[in-house]
Order: C-alpha cells, then sequence, then structure tokens
C-alpha cells in the first residue's frame, strides 16, 4: 500500500512532490529523457520545486533539455541543475554520459529511467539492436547498472530518518506491455525463426495497431516488448538491490499525448483515441513516477507496478520470475558485460 489511497490518475504531480518534499530536499536526482512537452519535464519541475541538492537532466537532444532548465531556473532560481547529453541508443553513449554523471557527483538518490521512444519502422541501433528493445529496454538496463555505485553511495549514507530503502530506481514502462511478452527468439523482430505460442503477441491486434510494415515490421509490437523488458528487468532488481539499501519500481504513467507519439501516422493516432482510456495531462502523468520515487511507505519493497499512484499487477508474462533471469542473462550478452548485485 502507499500511504495516500486517495492519489489516483488525475492526480498532479506537482501535488505529489509538495506533499513529499521533505524526500527531495537536498538530495541527488537523475532524469532521463526529458524534453519540453514530455513527463520528463514535469517530473524535473515537480522535483525542482523542493530545493534537491542537485537535478541532473540527462537526454539526447541538448537544445530540448536546455529549454527545460530554463523553465525551471525562471520558476525556481536556486535550484542546481545539471545537463549530461545521453542517447540510450548507443551503448558507447551511455558509458560516456555515465563518466559526466560521476565528474558531477560521487552519489545518486533517486534515478528515473523515463526516456523512451516508438518508431513504426525498423530501425536498429548501432550495436545491431532492434531500435526499441535497444533504447527502451537495453539502455537502462546498461546505464542504471553502470550508476549503481553511486546508487550504493547514497544508500549507504541516507540523510533521511528513514534509512534504508529511500534510494529508488524508477524506470517508465507502459499499459501496453499486456500485447507481447519478450519474443527471446526473434527479440529483433527480424522472423529468423517461429516464434513459440508463449513469446507471441496478443492477437488479433485492432485496428490500425495491427499493421506491418512491407518488411514485417510492427511497431507497436516491438515497443511493447520493450515495455515488458522494463517490467522484467525491476523485478530482477527487486530481487537483488534491497538489501543494498535502494527499493526499484516500475511504473505506467498512463495515456498522454507527447512527443513520444510524434513517429505515428494519422491512422495510428485515431486508433489510440479508439481506446476509449482517459487523456492525461504531462502533470498527471508524472505523479506515479514521483509516488514511486518518494513515498516513505515504500522504502520496503511492497509491490512491483504501479499505475494512478497505486499498485495494480502487469500481465503475467511481465511477472515472470523465469523470464527476468532469461532477459537479464540475454542483456549482459548484448552489452558484453557481466553485472554483480550483491553487497
Amino acid at each position: 500500500m502507499t500511504s495516500h489511497a486517495e492519489f489516483g490518475e488525475k492526480t498532479p504531480g506537482s501535488e505529489v512532490a509538495e506533499v513529499f518534499g521533505d524526500h527531495i530536499r537536498g538530495r541527488t536526482i537523475l532524469i532521463t529523457g526529458v524534453s519540453p512537452r514530455g513527463i520528463g519535464a514535469t517530473t524535473a519541475l515537480a522535483f525542482a520545486s523542493q530545493q534537491p541538492g542537485l537535478l541532473i537532466l540527462a537526454s539526447r537532444t541538448r537544445s530540448k533539455v536546455e529549454e527545460v532548465t530554463k523553465q525551471i531556473r525562471s520558476k525556481h532560481p536556486d535550484a542546481r541543475v545539471e545537463i549530461v547529453s545521453l542517447d540510450l541508443g548507443s551503448q558507447q553513449k551511455i558509458r560516456e554520459a555515465v563518466k559526466e554523471v560521476e565528474r558531477l557527483t560521487d552519489r545518486l538518490d533517486i534515478l528515473v529511467n523515463n526516456a523512451g521512444l516508438v518508431v513504426t519502422s525498423r530501425q536498429q541501433t548501432p550495436e545491431g539492436i532492434e531500435m526499441q528493445f535497444g533504447t527502451n529496454h537495453i539502455g537502462p538496463f546498461l546505464f542504471t547498472n553502470l550508476l549503481l555505485p553511486l546508487l550504493r553511495n547514497a544508500a549507504g549514507r541516507s540523510p533521511l530518518p528513514a534509512g534504508g530503502g529511500a534510494t529508488r530506481v524508477v524506470t517508465v514502462s507502459s499499459g501496453g506491455h499486456r500485447l507481447s511478452p519478450i519474443r527471446f527468439s526473434d527479440y529483433n523482430f527480424e522472423g529468423k525463426t517461429e516464434v513459440p505460442p508463449e513469446e507471441d503477441h496478443f492477437k488479433p491486434l485492432p485496428g490500425a495497431f495491427g499493421n506491418f510494415t512491407t518488411d514485417g515490421y510492427n511497431g507497436i509490437i516491438t515497443y511493447c516488448q520493450s515495455k515488458t523488458a522494463n517490467i522484467l528487468f525491476t523485478l530482477y532488481l527487486q530481487k537483488h538491490l534491497p538489501r543494498l539499501g535502494i527499493t526499484p519500481y516500475v511504473i505506467h504513467p498512463g495515456t498522454i499525448e507527447t512527443e513520444l507519439s510524434r513517429d505515428q501516422d494519422a491512422e495510428l493516432t485515431a486508433q489510440f483515441y479508439k481506446t476509449g482510456l482517459y487523456w492525461k495531462t504531462v502533470d498527471e502523468g508524472c505523479s506515479t513516477t514521483l509516488v514511486a520515487a518518494l513515498d516513505p511507505a515504500l522504502n520496503e519493497v511492497k509491490g512491483l507496478y504501479l499505475s494512478d499512484c497505486q499498485f495494480t499487477d502487469p500481465y503475467a508474462h511481465a511477472n515472470d520470475p523465469v523470464a527476468a533471469e532469461r532477459l537479464w542473462k540475454l542483456s549482459e550478452e548484448l552489452v558484453g558485460e557481466k553485472f554483480t548485485l550483491e553487497a
């Protein structure tokens, strides 16, 4: 249970930040994927409103982050904000970004893996990984693991009375994870092998969600696979990190119109509106992230996946410890490095 059962789908993130202000002040916080009209920006503004010690904004397009930084400094001139260039689609760029972070701080109290992308045509990372799986999962996997020493430093000397568990890793997933498990037999969606039924996507996909390109690519399925990966990644972290004083959670922010959808055509956009879901403002869209990052009632693991500021259950294929272990090993292979999460 969270400490505020009254928080829900229409709760603004600015309100959550104010309620948990004591758990922001003086702390070092890093947010990925910050652009002016996205939930990364409202997440950053909410944190900045409560006097963090250091707010690090890590994103690919520097001009967009600078615009958000300008907004923050105009509203909160005393906030210390630093920018780090981060391209989660490139493992080399991720390693360079981690070195930048290490030059700024020796501790990290809260990491928010907010960045993500949606593409509707087949693309690959420089390492040859399908772009959405590579950017939305492999990128945060590598970034988080390389930042673990800073998270452990913070957990070892938390300034909060609550102590252990106040150091958090929050990863933004999506309710869309329900449409696809991990296609271990064909994670690049290349059609090289026959996909076992337990790895195949939900069928039939409604309307434009079921559109494939001429080379057999479906951007919705591959996006949803990457969002399942976010949840399984967090499930694995929950097995290992709490003993180090670090508490991981994964969240669904809700349905929000942001720049994430800029690659969609009119038919696909119309299909999303046919779902009949409540469309949140960007301020409402960051509230669940803030609950997961700040609520002291969650210092001990109380659940895995939050939506509308409260715990709910992800689909079974995203809550499978065996799949989580398998994904971890695959991810290590794809980054060429093994990570030990022991005390």
